[in-house]
């Protein structure tokens, strides 16, 4: 008798604990969350309009964090904006959505610079808003000159506006360093000065004490961040964003020179190498985690098709690309131990030029989810034969990123962030605690 009263006590205590989450694949109980899937977030007109949160993005928030305020899967916010350093965007975020959010959760457009290791010992022309110095000497660029620094040394070069033009002769030449590249951070508050000015370096060959000589092809590099046309602010519709100062600049300069305006690299979203960069930050998490699953699925989500939807579905399709060339290389490896015929192409090579930086991606899958919160208007957009005609008329990517129907084309349309989550849970058969 006494032995049964004891297996009920015990059975009792067991009972009443809370229970444990249970493994999203086996549904078995487990005492820590085992993700093998990473969120991206697009910021703008996904979790915030301007400084004013989504109301949709506080409810997936709730699911997406522990009791005790820990994220429950990795997740990066992926964001366009290059005019602040990663922490005082983590902050603000953490501020504006009253979670706990970290640097290393956050990417900038600017962030795949730090491994631009080639520039960083040289003289470089950066061009943005914010703190454009602290930004660059955090991504390893040692010598930094802005645009502000450029007019005070050479102030009869800024002349469209006529009340900064200088009242007296210009003093001797500045004895300022060569610039041997230049980094565009995103859209500035004076474009003419900035166009005319970045425009005068290419000329030049990055003395602006010379006049404009003979052109040198290929001239300077240029690594543009944010190729954004129109991004969601507070305003009913859209705002010009860096894609658009990318426009003028390009079409400036091939009008004076008749030549294309050629980058270096072109980073932020769509470019692969921004998916590829957050894919790293999604595994260092689950690392610093001490999750033990690889990460095979990315989730991002967005309201932008041409860069949230296009630059997620183009490293979806690199990654079924380079799947299929794992596959070749393990036939090939075979018929090789085997005596039978099998040949290595180099587009079958595996490895990226970026991947001895990041290490090899363990995704297999990059799906791609948009929101109506944002740039996308459900109501405005033409599913049609006529419509797809229309929006390729209308192509709103970069110029050297090519219309494709298909990497426009979404995974999934849904209403809003906390729809996304519920859908990515549902897909996964991820039940947080």
């Amino acid at each position: 008798m006494q032995a049964f009263s004891a297996l009920r006590r015990l059975v009792s205590a067991v009972c009443s604990r809370p229970a444990l989450p249970r493994c999203g694949i086996c549904g078995t109980a487990s005492d820590t969350l085992q993700p093998g899937f990473g969120l991206l977030f697009d910021i703008d007109g996904v979790l915030v309009r301007g400084r004013t949160p989504i109301p949709a993005a506080r409810k997936a928030f709730q699911k997406l964090l522990s009791p005790q305020g820990r994220f429950v899967v990795p997740v990066v916010f992926v964001t366009n904006a290059g005019n602040c350093l990663r922490q005082t965007k983590a902050d603000q975020l953490s501020h504006i959505l009253g979670v706990p959010i970290t640097q290393d959760q956050v990417m900038m457009s600017h962030s795949p610079l730090r491994m631009f290791r080639k520039y960083q010992d040289k003289c470089v022309l950066v061009s943005g808003q914010g703190p454009v110095l602290d930004i660059a000497k955090n991504l390893g660029f040692e010598k930094v000159l802005s645009i502000d620094m450029l007019r005070e040394f050479f102030p009869l070069l800024d002349v469209v506006d006529h009340n900064r033009r200088p009242k007296l002769p210009s003093s001797s030449i500045a004895n300022i360093p060569q610039i041997e590249a230049i980094i565009l951070f995103g859209e500035p508050i004076r474009w003419e000065t900035n166009l005319q000015l970045i425009v005068d370096i290419l000329l030049t060959n990055g003395n602006l004490g010379h006049a404009h000589q003979n052109l040198k092809v290929p001239h300077l590099p240029l690594l543009a961040c944010n190729m954004d046309l129109m991004w969601m602010a507070e305003a009913h519709s859209p705002r010009f964003g860096h894609g658009a100062f990318l426009v003028c600049l390009e079409n400036i300069y091939k009008k004076i020179t008749g030549k294309e305006l050629k980058y270096e690299a072109l980073v932020g979203k769509p470019s692969e190498l921004t998916y590829q960069y957050a894919e790293y930050l999604i595994r260092e998490q689950a690392l610093e985690r001490k999750w033990s699953r690889p990460i095979q699925s990315l989730y991002a989500v967005g309201d932008n098709l041409m860069t949230d939807i296009y630059g997620a579905n183009l490293y979806n399709r690199y990654l079924e690309e380079r799947l299929a060339r794992k596959k070749r290389k393990a036939v090939a490896k075979m018929a090789t131990v085997t005596g039978s015929s099998g040949m290595l192409s180099q587009e079958d090579e595996l490895d990226g030029p970026w991947e001895s930086e990041l290490a090899a991606p363990t995704a297999t899958s990059c799906k791609s989810i948009l929101v109506c919160t944002g740039v996308y208007n459900p109501h405005m957009e033409a599913l049609s034969e006529e419509g797809r005609k229309l929006q390729q008329a209308a192509f709103h990517g970069h110029r050297d990123f090519q219309f494709d129907p298909v990497l426009v084309e979404p995974g999934h349309i849904v209403r809003d962030v906390d729809e996304a989550v519920e859908l990515i849970f549902q897909q996964e058969k991820f039940v947080a605690q």
